[in-house]
């Protein structure tokens, strides 16, 4: 592995980390707004029903969304462990490394994500 590489993988691994905890924050931020819906009939406002749900299922959708994010930076973590990050998992060659320094938890060249 050349110096280059290193410093690469070093300077990927730091982002996935940071977008980890930073995920990992906006989640625990949400957690009320993904709650149980409760509209409080003594209070006047114009909040109703509808949008408070409306609101949590928004709320929803973006856990999932952070879930699985969440998801392929581990799976890109593991992957530099192993010594197997910046090779597609479906034909085996190098990912660019502009595709990586985009999105570091990218798993796929440029052309088999175009395929899928």
């Amino acid at each position: 592995m050349t110096e280059q590489q290193m410093t690469d993988e070093a300077t990927a691994r730091a982002r996935l980390v940071a977008r980890r905890e930073e995920l990992e924050a906006l989640s625990e931020t949400a957690r009320e707004a993904r709650g149980v819906v409760q509209l409080d009939q003594q209070s006047v406002g114009r909040l109703s029903r509808m949008d408070a749900i409306q609101g949590q299922a928004m709320a929803l959708a973006n856990e999932r969304q952070r879930t699985a994010e969440l998801g392929r930076i581990a799976a890109a973590l593991q992957r530099l462990d192993t010594g197997t990050y910046g090779e597609c998992l479906e034909c085996g060659e190098g990912i660019a490394p502009r595709r990586l320094a985009v999105d570091p938890a990218a798993s796929l060249c440029i052309a088999c994500a175009g395929r899928g």
